[in-house]
């Protein structure tokens, strides 16, 4: 099995989120950057349980500049043989769709995998956007897969319930809680990486396709008002009066 990973950097969850040049720019002063957490918890470890059971290869591929290299190489910790940085700016979905579809048509992939979203963007629209590209079906948010061959059963939740669908490789993926538990990297692991293949591809540049005009801050949470026990009248009066849920 030839298998592509699409994976992302993300600020770390406990990261303080700034902005800059009039609320037009993330500021990355003091902020850890992660891999993103269901691009390596799920997408990755599922791949490498694949390789594990039927052979082939893994493959990571990250769009950004050189300040990834180090998620990427955690990524060969984990299991990855091999990783791919293409060497730009991912200014939107598109775009970063656009270049992994430059590459992936070039190597014949059975399976691609990207995690359910990103958690700073909550976007989730690059392995939708890749599959249309590259003609090939689309199956989102999996909490399970099973190959037998190239033929693959998968679950995935719907609005009130479960459903199963089988299809055939190769096929685009986006994975969720339940189709594989985190791995840690060990020492060899750590090890091994530094020794694996970072390739890095210079694409022709894109006009990206959206961009960001302003950040605004979630408005501050309001203070909480507690009521005594004793006093229910009050409670009603608050929900009716200021909540407005009654």
């Amino acid at each position: 099995m030839n298998i592509l990973v699409c994976i992302s950097k993300t600020p770390d969850t406990t990261a303080k989120i700034a902005f800059s040049n009039n609320n037009t720019q993330f500021n990355k002063n003091g902020v850890t950057f992660i891999m993103n957490p269901t691009d390596e918890w799920y997408a990755l470890v599922r791949a490498i349980e694949v390789k594990e059971q039927q052979g082939g290869t893994v493959t990571v591929i990250n769009v950004g500049g050189r300040e990834n290299d180090t998620i990427i190489r955690k990524a060969l910790a984990i299991g990855a043989d091999k990783a791919v940085r293409i060497n730009a700016e991912p200014v939107d979905a598109f775009t970063v769709a656009t270049h992994i579809n430059a590459f992936a048509r070039q190597q014949r992939f059975d399976l691609i995998f990207t995690g359910k979203e990103t958690i700073d963007y909550n976007g989730f629209s690059v392995a939708g956007m890749l599959a249309e590209l590259l003609d090939l079906p689309y199956i989102p948010l999996a909490t399970k897969m099973d190959l037998a061959g190239k033929q693959a059963t998968i679950e995935r939740e719907i609005e009130g319930g479960i459903e199963v669908v089988s299809v055939a490789t190769p096929f685009v993926l986006s994975c969720q809680k339940g189709i594989a538990e985190q791995r840690i990297p060990n020492m060899r692991g750590i090890m091994m990486a530094r020794r694996k293949p970072l390739q890095v591809i210079n694409p022709p540049a894109l006009a990206p396709t959206a961009v960001i005009k302003v950040y605004e801050l979630p408005p501050a949470r309001q203070a909480v008002k507690l009521v005594d026990p004793e006093n229910p009248a009050e409670l009603v009066r608050l929900l009716h009066e200021e909540a407005k849920v009654i």
